[in-house]
């Protein structure tokens, strides 16, 4: 797909981390092109480079592209919409003030795809991983509907945590697995932070991520559900229990799964399923996506942080350690990287997505 001219877009909460790794990945991207740029109000008036002065976190300098562009107020929506097509949202704000802001610029014609968890549970708002679900992008008329827009609508993308464990869901979906037990070895990246901003993580391990098990299990049945009278319906029959660790890695979310299946197939099976998985992005060729989505490891050291949490410059999931347990059907590790797929970059993915089904276009300057 080659688009006449780029789609404008902005970013707001655009000094943040999330926010930071927006701006790495839209600058020169051949679909989209960065014209606004919002902050808080401290950040307001300041040129990028100004207000992340201090605080860039990206291990890449900042674009030259948005250096100097001047930082708008989040709250002045009209003026920001103006300028844009659509917008990313980064804000770190209350929830309630996430869920107003976002419906807010959705009601100016101009689309929100947002990387907050705000909005993850209104069942008009696809919560999208477009490998398995963007037929959920359907439900996008009856949300119009709700705000009273024609363009207008709000799109968030899933929680980093799940992302190394649901693909592989959906991939094994005819094997019906109903039953998981999940620890998840989370990035300190995932908390907005570096090892600078937070030594108290150097050799240390937290069991404890506020909110987070709760997102682990819940939102994989969304994903995996299914839409019906104009809202996303939960998957039935998947139980899923987590626990959520902060361990002392920069990027990277490991989960350790164990699963039960309904009808439970052979390990080669499992393993041909994960190399063969592929779903819209591939299909449509999107300028984000892994070529090939799920990379199973063989070697019994496999998936590393070190060596493969960047596979597919961030944007595939690595498994490695399939085999039989002797409660379980299964058990298995998965790797994502937390700040790329599970953030920003699958945001950026589910917009390329909704661009190639006609849900994002260019307004009408």
């Amino acid at each position: 797909m080659k688009l006449d001219k780029k789609i404008k877009v902005g970013i707001i909460g655009a000094t943040g981390m999330v926010g930071q790794r927006f701006v790495t990945l839209l600058s020169n991207h051949p679909w989209f092109e960065i014209t606004a740029l919002a902050a808080s109000k401290r950040s307001s008036g300041k040129t990028y480079k100004e207000a992340v002065s201090g605080r860039w976190k990206m291990d890449v300098e900042i674009p030259s592209e948005v250096s100097e562009l001047k930082v708008m107020d989040i709250h002045d929506i009209d003026n920001v919409s103006s300028k844009v097509d659509m917008v990313f949202s980064a804000v770190d704000m209350p929830k309630e003030e996430i869920m107003q802001i976002e419906d807010d610029y959705a009601k100016t014609e101009t689309p929100v795809v947002s990387n907050n968890s705000a909005h993850r549970w209104t069942d008009d708002v696809p919560m999208l991983m477009p490998e398995i679900n963007d037929d959920h992008c359907k439900v996008i008329e009856a949300q119009k509907k709700r705000l009273g827009t024609t363009r207008g609508f709000v799109a968030v993308k899933p929680n980093c945590s799940i992302q190394a464990y649901v693909p592989l869901l959906a991939a094994w979906d005819e094997y019906e697995p109903y039953e998981l037990a999940i620890s998840t070895y989370q990035a300190i990246s995932g908390a907005g932070k570096t090892f600078k901003e937070w030594p108290e993580m150097v050799e240390n391990i937290i069991p404890y991520i506020g909110g987070e098990e709760e997102k682990s299990e819940k939102e994989p049945l969304k994903v995996l559900g299914e839409v019906k009278d104009g809202k996303v319906v939960n998957k039935e029959g998947l139980a899923i229990t987590c626990q959520c660790l902060r361990v002392p890695v920069l990027n990277g979310h490991t989960a350790s799964v164990f699963i039960k299946f309904k009808n439970p197939p052979q390990k080669e099976d499992l393993i041909k399923k994960l190399n063969e998985f592929k779903g819209f992005p591939q299909n449509e060729n999107l300028p984000s996506a892994p070529k090939q989505f799920i990379h199973y490891l063989q070697e019994d050291d496999r998936p590393q942080v070190k060596l493969d949490v960047d596979c597919e410059k961030g944007m595939a999931i690595s498994v490695g350690r399939l085999r039989e347990d002797s409660v379980y059907d299964f058990k298995f590790i998965g790797l994502a990287h937390n700040t790329l797929r599970g953030a920003a970059g699958g945001a950026v993915l589910c917009a390329e997505t909704l661009v190639a089904k006609g849900y994002i276009k260019s307004k009408a300057f």
